[in-house]
């Protein structure tokens, strides 16, 4: 009868209506002598039950469902409670963040104002301080300059609004910060104002220090505007331990300043002279590879044409002419992929090939020195190590870097891997280390005296890795067919594997082609498939400037429709604001930043 009654009727309806199921089982009896008849059916509790009673359960039971209704709500809005608490606490710790840096910043303003009007009522006296001295005193090996003057340009705007008196001061900054770069990125530059600020005081906790590793410090100290101990041995008005107090507080403040300052230093590119040559024997002047010698006097092409041409920079410049001859050319064998200047013998350059090629060449004698053939398939990348002029490397389609001794003219250790390389790249202050990007979507950093396993890994791209550039010692920049460049700090690398970029620039677009990367005193250059020069800042991820090559043909200069064209590769002019960038056509530019 038991599993009877569960095939007759679910089991809900017996658990949640167990009189109107009892009367149905009546009526189902398996014996049809015990099933109701009219008159017991009338008769019946159920049948005659008064009406009242199941209105009352009916209404019991909308009253139950309303209930459950409330607490659905109430559930909703104590949820929605309870996160805008969290938001809450959150804004709060972050209004209390911003009044404490605003604090620290007003109190540093007040100190170099006071320090300022000293040193000019002390500057009246000629037994005391010459003319010409500066008014802050720099640590030695500091070069306060550069950051100096782009912190002037920075001020052109607001000295030409005080300068306006007749114009309503508030509503004159208003327009002026709502059409300026500032604002337009307004969001970016506050997120990594609150990354930046998140790293001090995780670095701080640990006990280490933000400046020394920072990718907002210029290399070298270069820009820094902290002042030496020394100098309030000579200014009485600073408190003795402002400054130390003041770095351990406010560590995050002079690099982010510095950045923001480098940020908006420049707006735009513009063309200092194209340079115009007539090479009608190839079909194809791709340039795959630029480099500057040592003096930034030089600067050498080199690309599928199989020739490398070294031009003087200055004589293009000031030269307009219909077409530009090089000073010397050196013909090869196979189409080139990538040049490097020796740092030390200024005639020396090296190149390789799609033939696996290095080969080391005498500009000033025009002729070939050295060739080195161990690679066995198209080598991408070469770079001569500065602080080891003798130090070549080399990264190839087959899976090796291999280290060369240019003396020699062979290889003196090779690391392999699973995956094409596609860029080598020493650190300006060692021939110790290496960095490579692999076709394995990540970054290798050596150490060359332990070569067989990297001494970190960075993993963050999502394809090839086509460049690596070192910002300063412990800080690179890589380039990826990712539509990305990725900032690392080496520092961060405990664990032998670096998973967490400081910043991800985006703007550009690369998804196929090699389009280059160079990098002087923090800005980053690259190309785009869009034949557009983009200069980055290693403070912030989005593009300070960006400067667009027509479609023009490299032989007729006239205009050609052909969207296809990118920039294929780029380099700085030393650490100047110069640089050259060249097309897939053969079209070669020297840009200026401009303010």
């Amino acid at each position: 009868m038991s599993s009877l009654r569960h095939r007759v009727l679910p089991p809900q309806i017996l658990l949640k209506c167990p009189k109107e199921a009892s009367f149905c089982l009546w009526l189902l009896h398996p014996d049809p002598s015990c099933r109701p008849s009219m008159s017991d059916l009338l008769q019946s509790e159920f049948i005659t039950e008064p009406r009242d009673n199941l209105e009352e359960r009916e209404a019991a039971v909308e009253l139950r469902d309303r209930i459950e209704e409330q607490e659905s709500l109430l559930e909703f809005l104590l949820l929605i409670q309870q996160r805008k608490h969290e938001s809450a606490y959150r804004l709060r710790d972050t209004v209390s963040l911003l009044s404490s840096d605003i604090e620290q910043v007003v109190k540093r303003q007040l100190i170099l104002k006071k320090r300022g009007s000293s040193l000019s009522d002390f500057s009246k006296d000629d037994h005391q301080y010459p003319s010409g001295q500066p008014l802050m005193n720099f640590q030695a090996n500091e070069e306060p300059s550069a950051f100096l003057t782009s912190r002037k340009r920075f001020r052109q705007g607001v000295t030409a609004l005080e300068d306006d008196v007749e114009v309503d001061e508030e509503s004159q900054g208003s327009t002026l910060l709502e059409s300026s770069r500032l604002m337009r990125n307004f969001k970016k530059l506050e997120s990594v104002y609150f990354l930046t600020r998140r790293r001090q005081m995780k670095a701080t906790a640990s006990g280490k220090s933000l400046t020394r590793h920072s990718p907002l410090s210029s290399e070298n100290g270069r820009g820094s505007m902290i002042v030496s101990e020394k100098s309030s041995v000579s200014n009485p008005v600073a408190p003795k331990d402002f400054y130390n107090n003041d770095l351990r507080q406010g560590g995050w403040i002079d690099p982010f300043l510095e950045g923001l300052c480098r940020y908006l230093s420049f707006s735009k590119l513009r063309v200092k002279a194209d340079l115009k040559q007539g090479d009608l024997l190839n079909s194809s002047n791709l340039v795959c590879a630029l480099a500057f010698d040592r003096d930034g006097e030089l600067f050498a092409t080199a690309g599928v044409n199989k020739k490398i041409k070294i031009f003087e920079c200055n004589s293009i410049v000031n030269n307009n002419r219909d077409i530009h001859y090089p000073v010397v050319e050196l013909a090869g064998r196979s189409k080139l992929s990538s040049l490097c200047w020796n740092s030390y013998i200024k005639s020396q350059i090296a190149s390789s090939n799609f033939d696996g090629v290095v080969q080391i060449w005498d500009v000033a004698r025009s002729q070939l020195v050295t060739e080195m053939k161990e690679h066995k398939k198209r080598v991408w990348s070469i770079d001569i190590s500065s602080a080891d002029p003798t130090l070549l490397a080399s990264g190839s389609d087959d899976g090796t870097v291999k280290l060369w001794s240019i003396n020699q003219g062979a290889s003196i250790g090779t690391i392999k891997t699973k995956a094409n390389i596609c860029c080598v790249q020493f650190p300006s202050d060692s021939g110790r280390s290496l960095a490579f990007g692999s076709a394995d979507h990540k970054v290798y950093y050596y150490d060359l005296r332990n070569p067989k396993i990297p001494l970190c890994t960075m993993v963050g791209h999502s394809k090839t890795v086509s460049y690596v550039k070192f910002v300063d010692s412990s800080t690179l920049v890589s380039s990826s067919t990712d539509n990305t460049l990725k900032l690392w700090d080496l520092s961060m690398s405990a664990s032998g594997v670096n998973e967490t970029p400081l910043h991800s620039f985006t703007g550009h677009t690369n998804l196929k082609n090699f389009v280059g990367l160079s990098v002087s005193d923090g800005y980053i250059a690259t190309g785009s498939e869009t034949n557009e020069v983009f200069v980055y800042h290693k403070a912030f991820p989005m593009p300070v400037m960006s400067y667009m090559f027509n479609n023009t043909d490299s032989v007729s200069g006239l205009e050609v429709d052909d969207a296809s064209q990118f920039i294929s590769s780029i380099c700085w002019r030393g650490q100047s604001s110069t640089l050259v960038a060249a097309n897939s056509n053969g079209n070669i530019k020297i840009l200026e930043m401009m303010a």
